[in-house]
């Protein structure tokens, strides 16, 4: 049995730069990053590589079958290990989910600095991954360790989808509705935490909400009329709003007060306000239209990295009562129609804020 934690242990926050989806490179230093491996090969059977900025790989087995893989990873968004824990290994799956697929396994990656932290501590965190992987029904089959600087944990998480029900964030059609499944601010709420300024309220929401397993996204993709499926994490929503646009050739026209925030969240935006989130804008900001007197604080909700965020879904305005339903029927009570797509402009595919 490992050691309990030890009350000496420092918050988990305080040993990291950065925490969650926020940690994520900006897109576009990531952008450059990835110029020189735009030569690799590319077999026929890769039905979702790099190209498109895509949640997961997907690679055809046979007719019938498709192996989802994806990988995710970041320092504490929390002081809890256990919670810890399960936040990184949810985010983690949520990609599958993504891709409209069912998570069979995942692999743990785990780096921790073995001289700040407990024995008992790091234990804590891999039950709260287990615990997690528990829930969505799969085992941790495997994984890697390291001793290092600060700690990092998350999930190599794969699936299983027929190949015709894989969902791309590039599949938006003009005159699509779209729906986002879970509320905005986990950037936020964890600055305040990470100060001492966030309300038990406030954090019980939070973990509620980074928690939830994005389940919808294999009933999603069985739907015809859903043509789309994405998850919000690190790039925030204008960020992966727009991944959604360019992999479509659409504009996003997003309905900024129908948007879900988590309650807490506008209290706070004053104070804690991202980096992460400056950097988004200053990566995709030249394509994203605000409305006259959008406030900058506001701006910066629309780019607060999310982490564990929910998913972002593009469908046919006659299926919009089924991914309704199907989401009220998963858990998630604060899923919301915020816009709908259209076909780009001569500006080329954007997202538009009204």
């Amino acid at each position: 049995m490992s050691d309990s934690c030890s009350p000496t242990d420092p918050p988990l926050t305080s040993l990291s730069h950065g925490g969650g989806c926020g940690c994520k490179i900006a897109p576009g230093i990531l952008a450059d990053l990835l110029k020189g491996t735009a030569g690799m090969v590319m077999p026929e059977e890769l039905l979702v590589g790099a190209a498109t900025s895509d949640d997961a790989a997907v690679y055809r087995l046979n007719d019938e079958q498709a192996l989802v893989a994806t990988t995710d990873f970041f320092m504490p968004i929390v002081n809890d290990p256990f919670d810890f824990g399960r936040i990184a290994a949810t985010n983690a799956i949520s990609d599958v989910y993504a891709m409209g697929a069912r998570p069979i396994l995942a692999l743990a990656l785990v780096a921790m600095p073995l001289a700040k932290l407990s024995r008992g501590a790091i234990a804590r965190i891999l039950e709260g991954g287990a615990a997690a992987c528990n829930a969505a029904g799969i085992p941790i089959a495997g994984g890697h360790t390291i001793d290092s600087v600060e700690p990092i944990y998350g999930l190599v998480a794969l699936g299983t989808v027929h190949p015709n029900r894989v969902r791309k964030n590039g599949g938006s059609r003009p005159g699509d509705v779209l729906v986002l499944g879970k509320p905005l601010g986990t950037g936020i709420l964890a600055g305040a935490l990470k100060k001492g300024r966030l309300s038990a309220d406030g954090y019980a929401e939070m973990l509620a909400t980074t928690t939830a397993l994005n389940t919808p996204g294999p009933d999603l993709a069985a739907l015809e009329g859903v043509h789309g499926l994405t998850d919000v994490t690190g790039f925030g929503l204008a960020g992966h709003g727009l991944e959604m646009a360019r992999g479509s050739g659409c504009t996003l026209s997003i309905d900024w007060d129908a948007v879900p925030v988590m309650g807490p969240v506008r209290d706070l935006l004053a104070d804690f306000a991202t980096g992460a989130a400056r950097n988004n804008w200053e990566s995709y900001g030249q394509d994203v239209v605000l409305p006259e007197g959008f406030s900058d604080l506001e701006r910066a909700l629309l780019t607060d990295p999310q982490t564990s965020g929910g998913l972002l879904v593009s469908c046919a305005p006659q299926a919009v009562g089924q991914v309704m339903d199907i989401f009220r029927e998963h858990g998630f009570a604060r899923a919301a129609v915020i816009g709908e797509s259209a076909a780009a402009g001569a500006e080329g595919p954007r997202v538009i804020l009204r």
